[in-house]
């Protein structure tokens, strides 16, 4: 379906028929859509979020570290809503934040009513998958080292350094 045909008007006086609107909408691709992303971007963040827990021992010190791994949570749900908003669904904003594994979860779940090419949705799905992969590696590097420091104070520079420990 494309953006003009999704956000059409009707003429003053003319009857609306809500329903006949979703004629148009690939309702198989969108439920298809919103599961795949909903299963990506939570195996995702639940790993990121395992990586918290795991370098932290109580909640004052989770909260340092919970705001960076929420801030693409949240700028991906508004920047999204403003491309959908000013009807350019698959600009070029839209596409990237569609690729980064980090926003794609919640911005191609927004476009997929709009239409998008298979190889966007290939893609944005691989980079995904690539990314929780990713993040998993680099969580289990920090659970690794991070148990046996329980009860030390952590900070961003000590997080680096459990990534890359060799021991």
């Amino acid at each position: 379906a494309s953006t003009e045909k999704v956000l059409a008007a009707p003429r003053p006086g003319q009857p609306v028929n809500i329903w006949s609107m979703f004629d148009s909408l690939p309702i198989g691709s969108i439920i298809g859509g919103f599961l795949f992303y909903f299963l990506g971007g939570y195996l995702l963040y639940s790993a990121m979020f395992a990586a918290i827990g795991s370098a932290v021992d109580d909640q004052t010190d989770a909260q340092q570290f919970m705001f960076p791994v929420t801030i693409p949570l949240i700028l991906s749900y508004i920047v999204s809503i403003n491309v959908i908003i000013n009807g350019d669904p698959n600009g070029p904003l839209a596409f990237w934040l569609s690729m980064i594994p980090f926003t794609s979860p919640i911005a191609m779940v927004m476009r997929l009513p709009f239409g998008v090419p298979p190889w966007q949705l290939a893609l944005s799905g691989t980079l995904l998958i690539a990314g929780f992969v990713g993040v998993t590696w680099v969580a289990a590097r920090i659970y690794r080292v991070g148990i046996l420091m329980y009860g030390k104070k952590v900070t961003y520079k000590e997080l680096s350094k459990w990534m890359f420990y060799k021991g």
